[in-house]
């Protein structure tokens, strides 16, 4: 009988006998954001915790600090759950500098909640209807790898994204884009389709390699510059430690 392996070494025959059981698998990058100007603003250090099913992988938790030029000690956090779905993670995002704190819950399967800690006071909840089409945050990733021979043919894929803070979703498109800014395998960008928040809210470019790894974010950041506007920043991924599978179906 053929043995099979994994990256350190030979699978334990019960792993390969156990129904159900899938491999797990981490997936590890840093991001380092910079502008126009020059300089790094900050980096950004994902731990992403999943395993391997049917060859591809299937993200469980995400973990990621916000770091500062030559400080160790994170300055923001972001603990993230794909249980609810790929694209639509519950979260926590803590910015202490200014006291800012989202959360994003679905206590029931039609339904999230929102809970907005504001910068510096105040607090805000908002509670909103979900639809199948609908991403939430970092799940952009996933909607994409899971879209990838659309992305890959340049066919573009409707979809709504959440808005946290304003407690909405709106209508998006991820669609191919070439921008002399990203040098990528595949270049994409999701943007709204609205006519009045075409005008009021920039494109994000991505960037992703053959293989679906993130490799460009080019837009609006969650970072805040100051308690009224976040940074808008060019954020280029590196991949530290890849799962033992596939990142795209």
């Amino acid at each position: 009988m053929n043995e099979r392996r994994s990256r350190f070494g030979p699978l334990p025959l019960v792993f390969l006998l156990l129904p159900g059981l899938a491999p797990a698998a981490t997936y590890n990058f840093v991001g380092t954001a910079s502008q126009e100007t020059g300089g790094t603003l900050y980096t950004e250090h994902h731990r992403i915790e999943g395993n391997c099913q049917e060859g591809v992988f299937r993200p469980g938790t995400h973990q990621v600090e916000y770091r500062k030029p030559g400080q160790p000690e994170a300055f923001a956090s972001k603990q993230m759950s794909y249980d609810p779905s790929p694209i639509r993670p519950s979260f926590t995002f803590r910015q202490p500098t200014f006291n800012e704190v989202v959360e994003v819950r679905y206590p029931r399967p039609e339904t999230l909640v929102v809970d907005w800690q504001k910068p510096g006071d105040g607090r805000e909840q908002f509670t909103v209807s979900l639809t199948p089409d609908l991403v939430v945050d970092s799940g952009f990733d996933n909607f994409v790898r899971r879209h990838w021979q659309q992305v890959t043919k340049g066919e573009s894929v409707n979809f709504r994204f959440l808005a946290p803070t304003r407690g909405e979703h709106y209508a998006f498109v991820l669609e191919p884009v070439t921008h002399s800014g990203v040098k990528a395998d595949h270049t994409v960008q999701i943007r709204p389709t609205g006519m009045v928040l075409r005008f009021l809210v920039d494109p994000i470019i991505l960037g992703y390699t053959d293989s679906g790894a993130l490799s460009d974010y080019l837009g609006l950041t969650n970072i805040r510059k100051n308690a009224d506007e976040n940074y808008t920043a060019h954020i280029r991924y590196t991949v530290k430690t890849s799962p033992d599978c596939e990142l795209t179906p």
